[in-house]
Parts: C-alpha cells; sequence; structure tokens
C-alpha cells in the first residue's frame, strides 16, 4: 500500500476501526479451529460426508434469509443495537462451541454462530457507507477490512498449530473472547461517535422493509448480480470443508499439516496480493474484474480435478489460484453492493447480500454427496462447468433495467 492510501485509512472514523481490528482477531481466531470443523465432527461424532454438509449447510440457509430482513431492520433502527445484538449472539454461540460435548449441543453452536454472522454482516457493511461520505475513500476502506480479515486468517492456524491447538475444540473460546471485546468496543464506539455524524441514519430509518422489498425487486440487474454471486461463492465454497472431506476420505498424507499449509497459502496469497491486484485493476470496470476472477476460478477448479492425491505442492498450487480468484473476487463484491445501494436502503442491500452465503451454506451439502456418490474429482469438473454459467449471468445482467432510486415510501422508476 503506498503512502496516500495509509494516509486516507488514518482518518477513519473510530467506529470503522474497531469493526476493522474486530474482524481481524474475530478472523484470526475463528480459523485456528473453524477449517478443522469437518475433521472434529467426523471424529468426535463419526458422522459421514453428507451428515457433515446437511449440519453445515442447513446451519447457514435461515441465517442467509435472517440476513436481509435484519439489513432492512438496521435501516429503520439504526446500526447499533443490530450490531450489538449480532456481535453478543456470536460470543455466546463459540462459548457453546468451546464446551459442547453432544451432537444437539454442537450443531445448536453452528447455527448460532450463522445466525450471529448474520446479524452482524449487514449493518457493518452499510456503516462504511453511514459514515465515509468520499466513495475512493469508502472503497479503500472495504477493501482493508477484506485485507485484515485474511491477515487474521493466516495467523490464526500458524498460531494455533505453534501453541498446538489446531483441531482443539477449546480454541473456539478464544473467539468467544474477541467478540466480548468487540461488543465492548461497539458501546465505547457509538457512544464516543458525535450524534451528529449518525443523524442521518435516524432521517433515513423511515424506510419500511416492503419498500425494500419493493426496490429490490424492480432493480434487476442487482438481483442478477446476487444470483451469479450466489453461484460464485458456491463454487469457491468447495476450497473449505468439500475439499478438507475429500482428502480425509481419500487419506492424503499429512493431512493437518497440508489443511493447515493450504490455509495459510490461501490467506497470505490475498495479504501480498490484494492491493497490488487492487493497482493493477484500477482502470477496469467492476464487471470486468469479476469476469477475470471467475476466468481465474475455474482454471483453479480443473486443477484440483487434475490433481494427484499425493502431490502436496500440486494441492497448494490449486489452492494459490483459486486465491488470486478470490483477492479479486470477495472484496470487489462489497465494493459492487456499496456503489449499486441507494443511501436510505444501504442496509437492506448489504442484508441482501447476505444470500451470497447461500452458495457457501449448500457447498457442504452438495459436496459431501458428490464425493461420497461420486468422487472429489466429479465436483471439481462440475464447478469448472458453472463458472461458465456464472459469466453467461454476469453477461445477461449489462442488458437489464434499473430503477431511479426513490424517497423512502415511494414506488421506484424503472429506466433501461
Amino acid at each position: 500500500m503506498d503512502r496516500q492510501w495509509w494516509q486516507r485509512l488514518y482518518g477513519l472514523p473510530p467506529l470503522i476501526w474497531i469493526i476493522l481490528v474486530g474482524s481481524f482477531f474475530g478472523r484470526g481466531t475463528y480459523f485456528m479451529v473453524w477449517p478443522f470443523l469437518s475433521i472434529l465432527l467426523y471424529e468426535k461424532f463419526g458422522l459421514s460426508a453428507s451428515e457433515i454438509g446437511v449440519v453445515l449447510s442447513l446451519s447457514a440457509v435461515g441465517a442467509a434469509l435472517l440476513g436481509f430482513y435484519v439489513g432492512a431492520l438496521s435501516d429503520r433502527f439504526g446500526r447499533r443495537n443490530v450490531l450489538l445484538l449480532g456481535t453478543g449472539i456470536n460470543s455466546c454461540a463459540f462459548a457453546l462451541m468451546a464446551f459442547a460435548e453432544t451432537l444437539p449441543y454442537f450443531v445448536v453452536a453452528i447455527v448460532l454462530c450463522s445466525v450471529g454472522r448474520a446479524i452482524w454482516e449487514p449493518p457493518a457493511g452499510a456503516l462504511f457507507g453511514d459514515l465515509i461520505s468520499n466513495i475512493s475513500t469508502r472503497e479503500l476502506a472495504l477493501q482493508f477490512r477484506y485485507f485484515l480479515v485474511n491477515v487474521g486468517a493466516a495467523l490464526g492456524p500458524i498460531v494455533g498449530v505453534w501453541a498446538g491447538l489446531s483441531a482443539q475444540q477449546s480454541t473456539f473460546g478464544l473467539t468467544a473472547l474477541s467478540y466480548v471485546l468487540l461488543f465492548l468496543g461497539f458501546i465505547w464506539g457509538f457512544r464516543f461517535t458525535a450524534s451528529g455524524r449518525l443523524a442521518h441514519l435516524k432521517r433515513n430509518s423511515a424506510s419500511r422493509l416492503r419498500d425494500a422489498l419493493r426496490v429490490l425487486k424492480a432493480d434487476q440487474v442487482f438481483l442478477v448480480v446476487i444470483l451469479a454471486n450466489i453461484l460464485t461463492l458456491f463454487i469457491y465454497a468447495h476450497i473449505d470443508s468439500s475439499l478438507i472431506q475429500y482428502l480425509t476420505r481419500a487419506n492424503a498424507p499429512d493431512l493437518v499439516k497440508l489443511i493447515s499449509s493450504m490455509i495459510l497459502v490461501n490467506a497470505s496469497t490475498i495479504v501480498f496480493l490484494q492491493f497490488p491486484l487492487l493497482g493493477a485493476m484500477k482502470h477496469m470496470t467492476i464487471n470486468q474484474r469479476v469476469t477475470f476472477g471467475i476466468l481465474i476460478l475455474a482454471a483453479g477448479q480443473v486443477w484440483f480435478a487434475v490433481n494427484p492425491l499425493d502431490w502436496y505442492t500440486g494441492w497448494l498450487g490449486a489452492t494459490f489460484v483459486v486465491s488470486v480468484a478470490e483477492a479479486i473476487l470477495f472484496p470487489t463484491m462489497s465494493v459492487q453492493v456499496d456503489r449499486m445501494a441507494p443511501d436510505h436502503l444501504r442496509g437492506s442491500y448489504f442484508g441482501a447480500a447476505s444470500f451470497y452465503s447461500l452458495g457457501w451454506s449448500s457447498a457442504p451439502f452438495v459436496g459431501g454427496l458428490l464425493i461420497q456418490y461420486w468422487s472429489g474429482q466429479a465436483l471439481y469438473w462440475m464447478m469448472f462447468g458453472l463458472c461458465g454459467v456464472a459469466l453467461l449471468m454476469y453477461r445477461y445482467s449489462n442488458g437489464l433495467p434499473r430503477p431511479e432510486w426513490p424517497l423512502p415510501g415511494e414506488k421506484p422508476q424503472v429506466t433501461a
């Protein structure tokens, strides 16, 4: 990052920095153990690949649907209470996961983790637009948030392995503690932030859920983009639990070391390449960046499909390729939502982006079934084909109409 970028980040409001720092510590402690969750469920409770997929998928589907409604509520009632609720649920969920000894309690903890994240993410993303008026600075802050998330993801497995914590259930207690500290940080941050800077949020809160639904229904481009991004997240998500299940059941050598190394390659690639890629692609449109990212993602799926089971370096190479795609796609998706959202419905639009997690949450179930009844290779060849479908959806969205943004309570006027 150059000096100009650092100067712009230095002047961000305290609440934004709380979200940034909280994202770093929350994700770092999360990644000490969460990637090994499939192993815990397999070894501790003896679940099959499809059963693990059901647990991980169903726990997040309801949370994805909840996210949109919560985003609309944050437009109406403000961000503070919704953020505190989501942070509190996260701290309780991870504390329960740290001490759960039976499968029902473990499943409840996983569900609460998904619910807490669904509540927390939409108002957290919307706050960037609420408190940062300059568009380029706001987009830089969104990029920097994703950067910090991946720094945490890179350090988490290293610290976990170094301290002997990886694949240890009790480590989730550290994640619970990080969310307790974030909860206290939000209480301080909202009290510290001048009431005048948040006054416009109360004026914009007059919009109702049905107004948000009406606008989203009229915004055909945004709806197609959501569907394409759900599919993209579904394709990408198989690098997580599906790949781990595939390698676990195929008895890949040095499994825990391999998984830790793949997580490290994934996060480190984003840490070192995200901002160089941002600089290299600054003259490209959002759609051009997404198209380029999906093409790289497709190449990664082919590599996963053909890589020999015992070629350790090959798995890391395929992870690197998919990670480059992630470094392009995921921050761009956040910027994409921010650019498309009207100010008074920003929470609703970030809430609608919660539907992206339908792709993420359905991947373990579909991946588990394909691995159990077909093969890991068949799974990744299918994902390669779906990359082409996502590209066609983006191309289709270019010719669709968008509405002229209404004031709260008015009907949108759609223009081609």
